[in-house]
Formats: structure tokens, C-alpha cells, sequence
């Protein structure tokens, strides 16, 4: 059987973690600052964890993950 391909777009936007969680950058972070208040910049810091749903779908992209 050949080798399954992995969509490179998803692989730059997603990582998964060891215990098999979909890690993935806050959105609304890349450009207007100005309009966000100060409250939704600091919580936008980091990275959070995809929901089930939308873990499930990604995974799908990523094969050997």
C-alpha cells in the first residue's frame, strides 16, 4: 500500500499533542488590533485545544499523527 499524503496546510496550522489532542493558534489574532479591546488580545495569547468535533475532522488531514 503507498504512503498516504499529509495536507501541508494542516500540518503548518495544527499540531497534535501527545495524548492525541489537536493543538491550533487563537483566531482573529493576525490584524486589527485596534479594534479588539485589551481583554481579547491577552485571552487570544497562546494556543488552545480543538473541540472533539473539530478534532476529528482535522485528524483526517494529518494521517501519521
Amino acid at each position: 500500500m503507498t504512503k498516504l499524503k499529509t495536507k501541508k496546510s494542516a500540518s503548518k496550522r495544527f499540531k497534535v499533542t501527545a495524548s492525541g489532542k489537536v493543538k491550533s493558534y487563537q483566531a482573529g489574532k493576525k490584524h486589527g488590533m485596534i479594534k479588539r479591546t485589551n481583554s481579547q488580545i491577552r485571552n487570544q495569547r497562546g494556543s488552545t485545544l480543538l473541540c472533539e468535533a473539530d478534532a476529528r475532522i482535522v485528524k483526517k488531514f494529518l494521517p501519521y499523527s
